[in-house]
């Protein structure tokens, strides 16, 4: 796994273009929109650069029982550490610049033509760094803070006396159990719920849910917020699924949590 001491050449000499602690001139790159990057400013951060981690990953194959609903904990493992791979890569280039954190986090998956089970599992965002050194921004293991939040949440979030502790995540790959074809039959025309499914797909969502409840237990986090459940397939057939649930991880770093008033905008684009 690439470390900061052993980023690939080019990585290198890209980052040490970019602004940093130790090259505060330097130019900087962001994916942040015009108005979250000033609010980004405004809240007290400044913007190094665009940093990424990626991961080619084989997703193996497990198989299941036609009519048993369970887990695929392979495939579950397999998916995880794809993306806690992307992750860390993209982590090691903000800690090579300096950075306090990374601020508008995207984490995507894409299949690959040359091959019906690799995906590249990408991480990119923009990595900041404070002005002001009253707080310390990082994860409690030292590490840059991490947030999918778009940059007016995050500007919310500070002002509000919370800040972003690292993105976490809960995974869980389903075989739903196929339904039996006399079932199939009685139901034929009705409006009739299906348990087995419906019990299946709790499950799954469940276990995504708690996983990601207990990463942020680990980093110490009072909540998570701007959860996202989403669901993938990766080319399974179609009664196996992946449940995915991410959210940013917080922590209050004042006692008084005054929120700002929300205001009325009126947009006349259109």
């Amino acid at each position: 796994m690439p470390n900061a001491d052993s980023l690939p050449d080019f990585v290198s000499d890209r980052l040490k273009e970019l602004r940093s602690s130790s090259n505060p001139e330097g130019v900087f790159t962001s994916d942040l929109s015009v108005n979250e990057f000033l609010l980004v400013k405004e809240a007290g951060f400044e913007p190094l650069g665009l940093v990424m981690g990626s991961s080619i990953y084989h997703v193996g194959i497990q198989t299941a029982r036609m009519k048993d609903s369970r887990e695929l904990d392979v495939l579950t493992q397999a998916l995880y550490e794809a993306r806690e791979l992307a992750m860390s890569r993209m982590e090691e280039e903000a800690k090579a610049l300096g950075a306090d954190g990374i601020v508008g986090v995207r984490l995507t998956v894409c299949n690959m033509a040359w091959g019906e089970h690799l995906a590249e599992f990408q991480a990119i965002g923009t990595a900041v760094i404070a002005k002001d050194k009253q707080h310390d921004f990082k994860t409690h293991e030292g590490k840059p803070f991490t947030s999918d939040l778009s940059g007016q949440d995050f500007w919310t979030l500070l002002k509000s006396g919370y800040r972003p502790l690292s993105m976490v995540m809960g995974t869980c790959v389903y075989h739903v159990a196929y339904q039996g074809l006399g079932k199939k039959f009685s139901n034929m025309g009705k409006n009739v719920e299906l348990p087995n499914f419906t019990q299946a797909l709790y499950d799954a969502r469940e276990l995504a849910m708690e996983r990601m409840q207990k990463e942020a237990e680990a980093v110490k986090a009072e909540g998570i917020v701007g959860v996202r459940v989403k669901e993938y397939n990766y080319r399974w057939n179609a009664h196996t699924i992946e449940f995915f649930s991410i959210g940013t991880s917080v922590t209050p770093i004042s006692k008084d949590h005054d929120i700002p008033a929300p205001s009325f905008i009126l947009n006349l684009n259109n």
